[in-house]
């Protein structure tokens, strides 16, 4: 945990990003109650994987195309319903990795339930009581003692971060090398080797990752899914 913790408080000067435009969630308004927050527990098929570190991946989803489709959904109406505000990226979450081709830790130890005060501090990054929970008992205990560790080091990471302007970019008929190079230009010192995209079958952007090395640097990608010359599709909302 010291460790992390070390390693992050100078994360704004390790990922060398300029400091934030406009935070994706400057306009949530948190509820006054939320969701009964529950431990999550190891699937059954999900092993434990205790490895040594070897970088990390801070996973930022694109909530316009995750709430397409979910407007209505109880399952997801902190994020999408429109109740807390209108989101651009969310925190999906921060992942180790494994060193070389080792696959990555998870579920290192069962954990308790997120206490809600800590659940309050990083809703409006990551805008779902289950969300915050499942990434803290797959990923975050490999790296923390306690949840709000391993949530803050998240929180710090991504708002270092700048966001183009991605209604902008969606009218353009962006490629993937077009989404890279907008992070890249919002955040000097981000390299675009180091921006990892998803998009969905359709062929809709629905994550960006940064690649991070142990000291919370940016890096390059080991694997690069999509390739540049790939047409992007961004979803504007509506």
């Amino acid at each position: 945990m010291h460790a992390l913790l070390r390693g992050v408080a100078g994360a704004g000067a390790a990922l060398a990003l300029a400091a934030p435009a406009a935070a994706q969630g400057w306009q949530c308004r948190a509820p006054s109650v939320l969701p009964r927050s529950e431990a999550v527990s190891r699937p059954p098929d999900a092993p434990v994987r205790r490895v040594p570190i070897g970088g990390y991946i801070l996973s930022l989803s694109w909530s316009p195309e995750y709430c397409r489709t979910r407007k209505t959904s109880m399952r997801d109406a902190l994020q999408c319903s429109g109740r807390m505000g209108e989101f651009g990226f969310i925190l999906h979450g921060l992942w180790p990795q494994g060193r070389g081709r080792a696959p990555w830790p998870q579920y290192c130890r069962p954990v308790s339930a997120v206490p809600p005060a800590t659940l309050r501090a990083n809703i409006c990054h990551m805008p779902s009581v289950s969300l915050v929970n499942h990434e803290w008992a797959k990923h975050g205990s490999c790296m923390a003692r306690r949840p709000s560790a391993y949530l803050r080091a998240s929180r710090v990471l991504f708002d270092a971060l700048a966001f183009p302007d991605m209604d902008r970019l969606s009218r353009r008929e962006p490629t993937a090398k077009d989404v890279r190079d907008a992070f890249a230009m919002a955040n000097p010192g981000l390299e675009p080797e180091a921006i990892e995209l998803r998009r969905n079958r359709r062929g809709w952007l629905t994550d960006v990752r940064l690649c991070l090395d142990r000291r919370f640097r940016t890096t390059g990608c080991a694997r690069r899914t999509i390739p540049d010359d790939t047409d992007i599709k961004i979803w504007r909302g509506g």
